[in-house]
């Protein structure tokens, strides 16, 4: 498949969209849509890192979990378990969940509303979800707001990058990768408000704080609308098959080798999240987080990681700009190899910390930095290379919604993380964390058979001439 084939909504004819450098040399429309993403991550991640804390600090303890409408029923599906595990599993079911519906999110933007309609709704929608987080009793609704809404949103704004560009434009890998340096600027920046005032002020402030980021991100898409890709999408002709591009034998061919991606990368994806469940679970607990005689709230580990993540996803392009100079830049499942490497060394340091401190004592802050390092740096060279590969290979009439499965990978990512960070309490933190290394292992290896076998049906499509 070529990638004329590959990239979603691209008018040939407009060069002038096309030969857009104002943003740091890229189309305007990309500064709207990072921004966009990254007030929309800020609500997301603000919410997300406390969300674990909240219910094991708060919600789930007496007094407070009979004020939810609706949770017994809940608690009856995970078993009646309690404490920690249940709120591991419900941490877990709600995140799989947000990557579960931008399947849904795509096929409604494909086929009844378009791109920016189905963007604009999910933001509302979840901005509702934020501030019915301010109350115990709408906890359950909230979430389901924020699931809808997310998936509405999410794919959606990932395949306008995609957009952005033509089918031999090879700015469009550095422009996910500014993407996620805006994802990143969100995780540093909403533990820190979001964070501190949920820990440090009340948990429904924080939460409330979350909703007002969202409706600013809603504000800055709907203000760039004239900057975004054209979708030449006319709502009656939607569903007439006619008109709308069919799937090559090529096509299918690619797309069975991406969907069979999918799970190794849910298995090599899963210590990454885990970082919002168990790991900020057992911070909170382990870690020594006194600084200069203040104790810095159990929330700011999310920033920490977002600085080196934001770090590394900019030293590693650079990197690979310098490298690509002198030699042959790596292809992306080559950089995903090397990034299960380095997640792996990353997960080992959590293991040392946790096998070379007295009992009844706190870590020092060494090995949790020099986790968050290595594992940044595989984060730099898998997550965005794995999306950039998705929006180059996935065919013109389904990008939305290969877009919107790629998200499967987070779905299942996320429930394991869930069910996996419920062993918390119940078994050595040693071996816990040292499973958490076999599965990056264990994908880093599929990755590579995939480049053995798979590699020229993923990444070695040739570019297509553009048109004079």
């Amino acid at each position: 498949m070529s990638l004329a084939e590959a990239t979603p909504e691209l008018d040939i004819a407009d060069r002038d969209a096309r030969n857009d450098r104002a943003f740091f040399g890229h189309p305007k429309g990309l500064g709207y849509l990072a921004f966009t993403e990254t007030w929309e991550r800020f609500s997301y991640y603000g919410m997300q890192t406390l969300l674990v804390l909240y219910m094991v600090n708060e919600l789930l303890l007496p007094g407070h979990i009979e004020n939810v409408v609706g949770f017994e029923s809940l608690r009856g599906l995970y078993g009646n378990i309690e404490g920690q595990a249940l709120a591991s599993a419900i941490f877990g079911t709600y995140t799989s969940l947000v990557y579960l519906t931008p399947i849904l999110g795509g096929l409604l933007a494909d086929r009844v509303l378009g791109k920016r309609r189905t963007v604009m709704l999910g933001a509302i929608t979840m901005a509702a979800g934020h501030f019915m987080m301010a109350f115990e009793a709408s906890f359950l609704f909230a979430l389901l707001f924020l699931i809808i809404g997310n998936g509405m949103f999410k794919g959606n704004i990932a395949s306008q990058v995609g957009a952005l560009y033509g089918p031999d434009d090879l700015r469009r890998a550095s422009a996910f990768q500014i993407f996620f340096l805006g994802i990143n600027a969100a995780v540093i920046a909403s533990p820190l408000v979001v964070g501190t005032l949920g820990e440090g002020v009340g948990w429904h402030w924080g939460f409330g704080a979350a909703g007002v980021g969202m409706l600013i991100g809603l504000v800055i898409y709907i203000a760039g609308q004239k900057h975004l890709p054209k979708e030449h999408f006319d709502r009656r002709a939607a569903g007439e098959k006619a008109e709308r591009p069919k799937l090559t034998r090529t096509d299918w061919s690619a797309l069975i080798a991406l969907f069979l991606l999918i799970p190794v990368m849910a298995v090599g994806f899963l210590p990454n999240q885990q970082i919002f469940n168990a790991y900020l679970v057992w911070g909170d607990r382990q870690f020594d987080l006194e600084f200069m005689g203040t104790q810095l709230p159990t929330s700011w580990l999310i920033t920490l990681d977002a600085i080196t993540s934001v770090s590394f996803l900019a030293l590693v392009a650079l990197f690979y700009a310098w490298y690509g100079k002198r030699r042959k830049e790596p292809d992306e499942v080559t950089k995903m190899i090397i990034g299960s490497v380095f997640v792996v060394g990353g997960l080992l340091c959590l293991f040392v910390a946790a096998a070379t401190t007295p009992e009844g004592e706190k870590i020092g802050l060494f090995w949790p930095v020099m986790f968050h390092l290595l594992n940044s740096i595989g984060f730099a060279h898998m997550l965005p290379v794995s999306l950039a590969l998705f929006a180059k290979v996935a065919p013109k009439a389904v990008n939305a919604t290969v877009i919107g499965i790629y998200y499967l990978t987070f779905v299942a990512a996320n429930a394991m993380v869930g069910y996996v960070g419920g062993w918390l309490d119940t078994m050595p933190t040693t071996s816990f964390w040292l499973m958490h290394a076999g599965f990056a292992a264990v994908a880093g290896f599929v990755f590579l058979l995939f480049k053995i076998f798979l590699s020229k049906r993923l990444v070695q499509a040739e570019p297509a001439p553009l048109p004079d």
